[in-house]
């Protein structure tokens, strides 16, 4: 990044840049703003135009865009967006950053719509099982990946409703992959995939609630760890298995590039039978994720702030 300004400016910054400002809404005040469709049609109007390539319109615009029954009325609609959601320029009324947002939302239904879906057969074996038997299914937004064979649940993840309503059969699973894997790939980079916000990473054994250290999988007395990822600020959880939490760590890329395969091409349900996962130590956490590929052998230790601290690779005899 090129500075703009001299060094010592630096220095100048505070430690939060506008955690606070007097332009600030309540936010039950402005919500309480989108509680009419003359308003809403407006929001959408505004959306229509910026797909267009026009970033305002004029009044006599937007008021032929809603239902409106006269200028005066809209006018005074007019201006509760403008609070908020809306901003006036010399050119005409153009969306806000909140604006775009909300109405970007409302038209892929991520407040309204409801989505499920009969199971879909998915073509990878069962990651607990081995049997080729996975079928996904939707659940009110969320997508279940369960095996028929052995009845196990893969993993259970939100999806928005625009993404289900969008792809087709074919299309939806490869979307619902990658949506996730950008999602955890941002979380592990540190970064709230929700609100841009600080993401905090540990690893431990976390149960089902999010709140206790207790094994995951208790019917079998198997203490199998994993990647927690929250954000304070909005609250955004998101848990996986540590293996999925540094599949795209440069060295993990680099091993399977060399043997020929693209890892980032492996489904979030099951990235591959040849991973494992060992609990090195507790106190400290440390995780030893391994795989092997043609006889050569990697092993990432990871600590409980996800950092990978040691690399060890091994070739044919020496693969462990």
């Amino acid at each position: 990044m090129t500075e703009t300004e001299p060094t010592h400016a630096a220095d100048e910054l505070p430690e939060t840049i506008g955690t606070e400002s007097e332009d600030d809404v309540d936010p039950t005040d402005a919500f309480a703003v989108l509680g009419n469709e003359v308003r809403m049609a407006a929001l959408r109007a505004l959306l229509d135009a910026e797909a267009e390539g026009e970033e305002t319109l004029a009044f006599s615009e937007l008021f032929e865009a809603t239902s409106a029954d006269n200028t005066a009325g809209f006018s005074y609609h007019l201006r509760q967006l403008t609070e908020h959601f809306v901003r006036k320029t010399d050119g005409g009324y153009t969306l806000t950053y909140a604006g775009r947002e909300i109405a970007r939302a409302i038209r892929a239904g991520t407040y309204t719509d409801s989505v499920d879906f009969d199971p879909i057969a998915v073509d990878d074996p069962c990651p607990f099982c081995g049997e080729e038997r996975l079928a996904a299914h939707g659940e009110d937004n969320y997508v279940v990946v369960e095996c028929r064979a052995c009845e196990r649940p893969t993993l259970t993840l939100p999806f928005p409703p625009g993404g289900h309503r969008a792809h087709d059969p074919e299309g939806l699973l490869p979307a619902f992959d990658r949506h996730h894997r950008h999602r955890l790939s941002l979380m592990a980079d540190g970064v709230c995939p929700e609100c841009s916000a600080p993401a905090n990473a540990r690893v431990g054994y976390h149960d089902a609630d999010g709140d206790g250290d207790e094994p995951a999988d208790r019917a079998e007395g198997v203490r199998r760890p994993q990647a927690r990822f929250d954000c304070e600020r909005c609250g955004c959880l998101l848990r996986s298995p540590v293996t999925l939490a540094v599949l795209e760590h440069p060295a993990v890329i680099a091993f399977y590039h060399r043997h020929g395969i693209d890892v980032r091409e492996r489904p979030v349900w099951n990235v591959g039978d040849e991973w494992r996962e060992r609990v090195v130590s507790e106190e400290p956490w440390c995780v030893r994720v391994s795989t092997e590929v043609g006889g050569d052998a990697l092993a990432l230790f990871v600590a409980e702030n996800l950092e990978v601290v040691t690399v060890r690779e091994s070739t044919g005899q020496q693969a462990s």
